[in-house]
């Protein structure tokens, strides 16, 4: 692997990929600030080399070029506090000013670059562009794996005018060797806890653990599809007719390959969509009309618990229920504490990235787990097999 550690950037100018993405209130202070700490040590490594660090990054989805609530300009002055120096700002990713300020850098010196999605030819992958990205600095790191899974300009086409002089950053390297651990040398038992609404959206996971996994705990919306699929009475809960014959062939593979698939077996049923609604905890299978699951219940924790407990590998990505909502938040929190229980035991828990991330943060549990993922989306497409683009960039 192409890692950062492997490398002296002494006089340098490193042209580092960031992920900033971080959420603004509405006076444009951060409000989370965990993307920018966990990208310090790559920055700092570079400066203590006595290199100087280029940082590029986007900000939000800016849709009809630069707008101010998008600019990273409102990150400046926590990212100098957080380093301890004056960090310079380039009003634009490209161009001269930017160019400029690239040249005059001195060992130590740290300048961040203006959104790089206020152009269009980001998202799209433009070489032209990402040429005269390359260009401001002698060096490239990839720090970015939330992004890693996208071949935009600066995470996978600006690498082709690094040859010999890229790699990557802590970020990268510990997502890589974390999500290696999970699917490709994990300790058994092995564990993977699916949750979320969709079946659509993580079939293609699901398909891949089946030839890894021991278990695979299935949570969150995407469950009564698969009670449906076994003739169980559902209610009004939400349900994807068209993957009612994929769960069956799901099952039966699973069973073939002497995987254990666990389905809540109690739910807690509202009726209606919402916070206040009227609850009743019921039977999974036998769900009345008129009334939705929105989360598992206690039978169903319990079961899940046991199942965590045992194994000395737990894989988590998506929620058990809709947890945004305090009533049916229990099932998410209750799996948040058996995983920090197994953790505590010395079992290796990875939480894949988006909602589970917010879930393990929600119940203040982010570090009683062994690595909380950065990248939802990517780590998703990684665990499906997909080769993503950010890595294969490096690499080659």
């Amino acid at each position: 692997m192409n890692f950062i550690e492997h490398y002296n950037f002494k006089n340098k100018k490193v042209l580092i990929r960031v992920d900033f993405n971080v959420p603004l209130n509405s006076d444009f202070q951060i409000t989370d600030d965990s993307r920018i700490t966990a990208a310090l040590p790559t920055i700092r490594k570079v400066l203590q080399d006595g290199g100087s660090a280029i940082l590029m990054s986007h900000l939000g989805r800016p849709k009809e070029g630069p707008a101010d609530k998008f600019s990273l300009r409102h990150l400046m002055d926590h990212l100098s506090t957080l380093l301890n120096l004056k960090v310079r700002f380039a009003e634009d990713c490209i161009g001269d000013q930017a160019s400029k300020l690239a040249q005059e850098l001195n060992p130590g010196d740290v300048l961040l670059l203006e959104n790089l999605r206020f152009y269009k030819e980001e998202e799209k992958g433009d070489r032209n562009f990402a040429e005269k990205l390359a260009k401001l600095g002698d060096f490239y790191v990839n720090d970015a794996f939330g992004t890693a899974h996208r071949a935009h300009a600066s995470t996978a086409i600006i690498a082709d005018f690094f040859k010999g002089h890229k790699c990557f950053g802590y970020i990268m390297a510990k997502e890589i060797e974390n999500a290696d651990k999970v699917m490709k040398s994990p300790q058994r038992p092995f564990t993977a806890i699916v949750g979320g609404a969709k079946v659509s959206d993580k079939i293609l996971i699901i398909e891949n653990l089946l030839q890894v996994a021991d278990h695979i705990i299935i949570g969150g919306g995407m469950t009564y599809t698969f009670i449906k699929a076994m003739g169980g009475k559902i209610g009004n809960s939400l349900f994807e007719e068209e993957r009612v014959q994929l769960t069956r062939e799901i099952l039966s593979r699973a069973k073939e390959k002497g995987v254990q698939i666990h389905l809540p077996t109690d739910s807690v049923a509202a009726d209606k969509f919402a916070n206040d609604a009227r609850t009743a905890n019921t039977s999974s299978d036998d769900i009345e009309e008129g009334y939705m699951g929105l989360d598992i219940g206690e039978k169903a924790i319990e079961d899940f618990r046991k199942v965590i407990l045992e194994s000395k590998t737990i894989l988590w990505n998506g929620p058990m229920g809709v947890f945004e909502m305090s009533s049916f938040e229990n099932g998410t929190k209750q799996i948040a504490l058996a995983l920090a229980e197994a953790t505590r035991s010395g079992s290796f828990t990875l939480i894949g990235g988006g909602d589970s991330a917010a879930a393990i943060s929600k119940f203040n549990l982010t570090g009683d787990v062994s690595y909380v993922s950065t990248g939802g989306g990517a780590l998703l497409e990684y665990f499906e097999g997909k080769e993503l683009p950010g890595i294969k960039a490096i690499n080659d």
